[in-house]
């Protein structure tokens, strides 16, 4: 018989619902051990050039999550732009982001920089849609090379969450998707313009994150961060300029394949590596 991927995920995220979170991951390695298909494939390879690599710095000063990049450390660690578009052969639609990373004993940060010269967003509910507003994404495996899991944060200008557990190839090609994945974490963002009026031109937003370690249930206790740590990631931006929602565009730190199909190939993730230098 033929289980679909909704089918797969709804299951998946009721079940694991009545557990605390310890229980979640024990029942999730046993399913990971138990099922060869959720093993590495052998297509998936990390990025070797070492250009590739991208570097998230220490800060030993507490970050303030507003939005703002006031701390001296946002500016001593890398920025990388998100310069791979799709979805839009309009120009005008290519619009910049900067992605930032920096970690501490506790925490990983996230910083995107977005230009944008029309602000829209409409979900508020978590678990929602908000990839199909301006939103910005982080795709991560605490694992240099690893199973086909990955941890995905998606939240709009609202602070509306879409947070959840990708296993991709989970039974017979299909993907599933654990909803029941609601981690604590902070966030706030800092726009400058208007949102969902278009008859003026905006300047853009700002999105800043503070992830426990712990958020991510424990999986990175396996492969803890400390300097040198590599994982694979995958920064997204989704752009939408109208109120219609019909101009939109996709861009990512790292090239995907078919893009019709999902952003969720962690065989294009890129590595970033946790350095101890500013």
């Amino acid at each position: 018989m033929e289980i679909s991927n909704y089918l797969i995920a709804i299951h998946l995220s009721c079940f694991l619902k009545k557990m605390n979170i310890k229980t979640r991951w024990i029942l999730l390695s046993v399913i990971i051990q138990c099922f060869p298909i959720l093993s590495i494939a052998q297509n998936i390879k990390s990025p070797k050039d070492p250009k590739t690599t991208f570097k998230a710095s220490r800060t030993n000063t507490a970050i303030i999550v507003d939005g703002k990049m006031n701390e001296p450390a946002w500016q001593q660690t890398e920025a990388r732009s998100l310069n791979h578009f799709y979805r839009s052969n309009n120009p005008e639609d290519h619009q910049k982001t900067e992605f930032r990373m920096l970690w501490d004993e506790e925490k990983i940060y996230l910083f995107f920089e977005c230009e944008d010269k029309f602000i829209n967003s409409k979900e508020t509910e978590r678990d929602g849609k908000p990839y199909l507003d301006d939103c910005a994404e982080l795709m991560l495996i605490p694992f240099p090379d690893s199973l086909n899991l990955h941890f995905c944060f998606e939240l709009n200008l609202y602070k509306a969450a879409n947070d959840l557990i990708y296993i991709n190839d989970f039974y017979q090609g299909e993907d599933a998707l654990i909803f029941a994945y609601n981690p604590h974490y902070e966030v706030e963002v800092n726009v400058r313009g208007t949102i969902n009026d278009n008859s003026d031109v905006d300047e853009g937003w700002s999105m800043e994150f503070a992830i426990p370690h712990k958020a991510l249930a424990n999986l990175s206790e396996f492969y803890p961060i400390e300097p040198g740590t590599k994982w694979m990631i995958l920064p997204v931006r989704q752009d939408r300029n109208d109120d219609a929602f019909v101009r939109r565009s996709t861009s990512t730190m790292y090239p995907i394949y078919d893009i019709s199909k999902s952003v969720h190939q962690p065989n294009r993730f890129g590595l970033v590596e946790f350095i101890d230098e500013q």
